[in-house]
């Protein structure tokens, strides 16, 4: 009989890999299922995302011929359950056979049971002598990250935590640990709407360093500040909770749904307008301004491992365009004085410094490093030049935190 799990898992995979759907777009678009059953399909599928090199290399030596893509995926589905995600063999093998018939390559049956047979036989141990971080990097990401490609590939094969930033005065979920940027941290797997608190609006999903970029503008009580690009809202939720008056502007409509629900769970308030930045003119000026550009998103791999295998060098050029425009259009809403938060969730130098230098050269915006005791919290994070630079493989042993890039730049 079919396995739902599997089917969708495949319908998930062949829409990542063969059609370059971003995962989350793709499981909106599974049919109705359980829910338990679209969570299972959606863990099987970022762990083969996220070990595929070492997959693909498990199996390269049991296979005589290429398979056809769809019967390869199918291995690929098995083998994560076999090797990594410690599956039953009967189960692992009996699935994916199913699979491959079901997508009417029944005759390729027997090498999938023969080849899974022999991956179960062999165990988990079969991928020790890999090199895995090497492996399940694409070769151009591990290029661009250099002496710290290691560290972030090591902490991109694990399954993140859930990180959570709590309203001003509300209490500890239970089970959280309170890390030193303030936020509260759980275990990988941590469902947040069974959290005590979450209906109540007591706190919402954010990672560690995502949360920094707010943090360091450090609004006044009271302090008119625009939120650029601010769907979903979470850096909006921050800045109101600490008391500033904030504009959140986006251009997505349905983004800012979503942004409105959840300033509404967290009763948090904010001025919500749909426009884009590069043609908005406010009636004045801002001393504060939050720019969480759109990029590459290769800081958050660990969270979306689709992203790895999306993403190519070509597409750095539309993004770094796009930053500088955001910039120029920032800059044209600050006072003079003002400033800017500039952040990045990417790992890529393109999109970090570069940009920075880039706005520094062209417009009346000068860099304004961060001082020591502003990343007290985090003081690794500092760069040579006052910028704020994180990536997963910070903090280790504590579960590892997302790669952001975040400058402050002053208008002159």
């Amino acid at each position: 009989m079919p396995d739902p799990t599997r089917e969708g898992a495949f319908a998930l995979l062949s829409a990542v890999l063969d059609r370059h759907i971003p995962l989350d777009r793709a499981i909106a678009s599974l049919p109705a299922m359980p829910s338990s059953d679209r969570a299972a399909a959606h863990r099987l599928t970022a762990t083969v995302l996220r070990r595929l090199g070492s997959l693909d290399a498990a199996l390269e030596p049991l296979l005589r011929h290429a398979p056809p893509i769809p019967v390869r995926h199918a291995l690929r589905l098995g083998a994560a359950g076999l090797l990594l995600l410690d599956l039953p063999a009967y189960a692992a093998v009996a699935t994916a056979v199913s699979l491959v018939r079901s997508q009417g390559f029944a005759p390729f049956s027997g090498l999938v049971n023969a080849v899974l047979r022999r991956l179960a036989a062999a165990g988990p141990a079969l991928l020790e002598g890999l090199d895995a971080p090497r492996l399940d990097t694409p070769p151009w990401l591990w290029a661009a990250w250099g002496s710290n490609a290691r560290a972030i590939a090591t902490a991109h094969a694990r399954e993140p935590p859930l990180d959570l930033t709590l309203r001003p005065g509300a209490p500890l979920p239970e089970g959280g640990i309170l890390l030193s940027t303030g936020s509260v941290r759980f275990s990988p797997g941590t469902q947040v709407t069974t959290l005590d608190g979450f209906a109540t609006g007591d706190f919402w999903v954010q990672d560690t360093a995502a949360s920094m970029p707010a943090r360091l503008l450090a609004p006044r009580r009271g302090e008119r500040v625009a939120d650029l690009c601010a769907a979903p809202g979470g850096k909006t939720a921050q800045l109101a909770a600490l008391g500033a008056r904030v504009i959140a502007l986006d251009r997505d409509p349905a983004r800012l749904e979503r942004l409105r629900a959840n300033l509404k769970r967290l009763r948090l308030d904010a001025e919500v307008i749909l426009a884009d930045v590069n043609r908005w003119a406010p009636e004045e000026l801002f001393t504060a301004v939050l720019l969480d550009a759109p990029c590459s998103a290769t800081g958050i791999i660990r969270r979306h491992p689709d992203i790895a295998r999306l993403r190519s060098p070509r597409d750095l050029a539309s993004f770094t365009a796009l930053q500088d425009r955001l910039l120029e259009a920032a800059a044209r809403l600050l006072a003079p004085g003002g400033r800017i938060i500039y952040a990045v969730c990417s790992l890529q130098p393109e999109e970090g410094p570069a940009r920075i230098a880039a706005a520094c050269a062209r417009l009346p915006l000068v860099l304004d490093p961060f001082t020591p005791s502003e990343l007290a919290a985090l003081p690794e994070a500092r760069t040579a030049e006052g910028a704020f630079a994180t990536h997963p493989g910070l903090w280790p042993e504590q579960g590892g935190m997302d790669g952001f890039f975040t400058a402050r730049l002053h208008r002159s």
